[in-house]
């Protein structure tokens, strides 16, 4: 670092989707930014099971659509109900998309790489170890020995918020507000991928799973058509996965793989990656008790901005555009000549009138309701056992209802309403 300048005017940490969007937006703006990055590349400590939704990256990016590194853009989605061997799917097909599916190693280092051409400098394989802090500002940030500084800083070092935690604004992480990820991609020409998903070319596939896949601990599976791969894996909540899982995680993302409904999905498909990370979970608990302070944004994952809603996640366009708020707001801020709590709390507001917090808070519920045995068990073999009373037939042909009766057995009536009631309010 002795070869650039000791003061910037924006310092951002982490150059993931939030920090390189930040970067790019300020400096395309004339503010001299610096962002720094642990990874050996932008890019290379970004993991994710491979589904993005473009809008919000539109709205960043001009002409994101032609330029970013798009694989596939995801015109089929399928829900699967797994138990046992059955596997109950729900199908929906359509040429317009609004997600696409990617590498996002290699989308963040495009990212960075757009924020670097605006005038951003780039340093990787930089560790920050804290803020430097004067006065109760933050003014910059400490590299072992050196200090760097700057008039702001913009925090987006992603769910393992280290910096955060040494300067008292967050708590250490529970295993209780975490879920852990983890997916291997396997290697197959895009011929076989669009022949065995039933794709066009360029068409995506987006596929999740609930049920006995996670051996019943909270959590589900994906499947996502890249180019010339496709990711499969688990996301299971980290505490019921400490408490329960028996064998190595890697066992069951395998057995998930080798399912006898699923593995001629992969036949002669070569493992290219395995990888794992840690994905905010309960995002409201995670959230900081404010999202500015002197001279500090908080942007991202290091925020709780993930949302789950069950059947699919939002993440990379929540982190993104946080950035994006958080390089407006200090824009603002600039304008009103200084960087302290009163005048970076135009990012807050931004953050909590956009449609981020907003859907954060519409699906607050889903956390808990993914921990319902309802949902973990009953409901699997409810819908499994219809589908058999229904498709398994002999001599008689059940009617929807006989069948209903017969494949509910131990749920009552009360219970299976009541249970379905809570599911439709919270998704």
């Amino acid at each position: 670092m002795e070869n650039i300048p000791h003061k910037f005017d924006v310092i951002v940490v982490g150059a993931g989707p939030a920090g390189s969007s930040a970067a790019y937006t300020l400096a395309k703006r004339g503010f001299r930014v610096l962002l720094l990055e642990r990874g050996r590349i932008p890019g290379s400590k970004n993991l994710f099971g491979g589904r993005v939704y473009s809008k919000p990256l539109e709205d960043i990016y001009p002409d994101f659509k032609n330029k970013a590194p798009i694989q596939r853009w995801v015109t089929k989605e399928r829900i699967s109900i797994v138990r046992g061997s059955d596997i109950f799917s729900i199908d929906f097909e359509g040429k317009e998309s609004t997600s696409f599916i990617c590498y996002l190693s290699k989308l963040v280092e495009w990212m960075a790489g757009q924020a670097e051409e605006a005038g951003a400098i780039v340093l990787t394989e930089i560790t920050v170890d804290r803020f430097l802090m004067e006065d109760g500002y933050v003014r910059g940030v400490i590299v072992g020995s050196e200090e760097v500084r700057s008039d702001v800083v913009i925090d987006a070092e992603g769910v393992n918020r280290l910096l955060l935690e040494r300067a008292g604004i967050v708590r250490k992480l529970s295993p209780k507000q975490v879920a852990l990820g983890v997916k291997e991609t396997i290697q197959l020409p895009n011929e076989e991928i669009e022949k065995r998903f039933g794709l066009e070319e360029k068409e995506g596939l987006a596929w999740i799973f609930m049920g006995d896949i996670t051996n019943r601990i909270p959590g589900g599976g994906f499947i996502y058509t890249n180019d010339g791969a496709v990711s499969v894996g688990l996301v299971l909540m980290l505490d019921h996965a400490i408490n329960s899982l028996k064998s190595p995680i890697y066992e069951l993302v395998e057995k998930m793989r080798l399912h006898p409904s699923l593995r001629k999905y992969f036949v002669d498909g070569n493992i290219i990656e395995y990888s794992a990370h840690l994905i905010p979970e309960a995002t409201i608990e995670l959230m900081p008790s404010k999202f500015h302070f002197n001279g500090l944004l908080i942007t991202g994952d290091a925020a709780g901005l993930l949302l789950n809603i069950g059947y699919s996640y939002r993440g990379v366009d929540f982190a993104a555009y946080s950035g994006y708020l958080a390089a407006k707001a200090i824009e603002k801020a600039h304008g009103e000549g200084g960087f302290d709590i009163e005048k970076l709390s135009t990012y807050e507001e931004m953050l909590r009138n956009s449609f981020i917090v907003k859907q954060l808070t519409k699906f607050k519920k889903v956390h808990d309701l993914m921990e319902d045995p309802m949902i973990l068990k009953k409901y699997p073999d409810l819908v499994s056992e219809l589908a058999k009373k229904l498709f398994v037939l002999n001599y008689d042909t059940p009617t929807i209802m006989e069948a209903l009766k017969q494949a509910k057995k131990d749920v009552g009536w009360i219970s299976l309403l009541l249970s379905l009631y809570r599911m439709v309010k919270s998704i």
